[in-house]
């Protein structure tokens, strides 16, 4: 019976031990895929600021206010239909209002 439990304990240690190791690869090999060891992507946002306008280099892209503005207005313009936000509103409209018609038949 000891042996058996001394077996169990061991097998146990030892999963647990690989667990460990398991979400230490997966950790390491996040931030690999994302870059964060790569000195190309250290520094990624730099912002000089001169008056109202501003430029910013993202990536190694420059980006003005003017390019984020003309970006802003055609967003806007667009103003795209969402058929899963509308569908999402009305479900959750009709939810309320069923819940709040069975509260108030409970309290009646």
């Amino acid at each position: 019976m000891k042996l058996f439990m001394l077996k169990s304990i061991g097998i146990a240690a030892l999963m647990f031990i690989s667990v460990l190791a398991g979400m230490q690869l997966a950790n390491d090999g996040i931030h690999r895929m994302k870059g964060y060891d790569d000195p190309n992507f250290q520094k990624t946002i730099t912002i000089n600021d001169k008056g109202n306008d501003f430029h910013a280099s993202v990536l190694g892209n420059q980006m003005t206010s003017y390019d984020i503005e003309t970006k802003k207005k055609k967003l806007e313009e667009m103003n795209a239909f969402n058929l899963f936000s509308s569908m999402g509103k009305k479900m959750s409209d009709g939810i309320s209002g069923a819940s709040k018609k069975l509260v108030e038949s409970i309290s009646k």
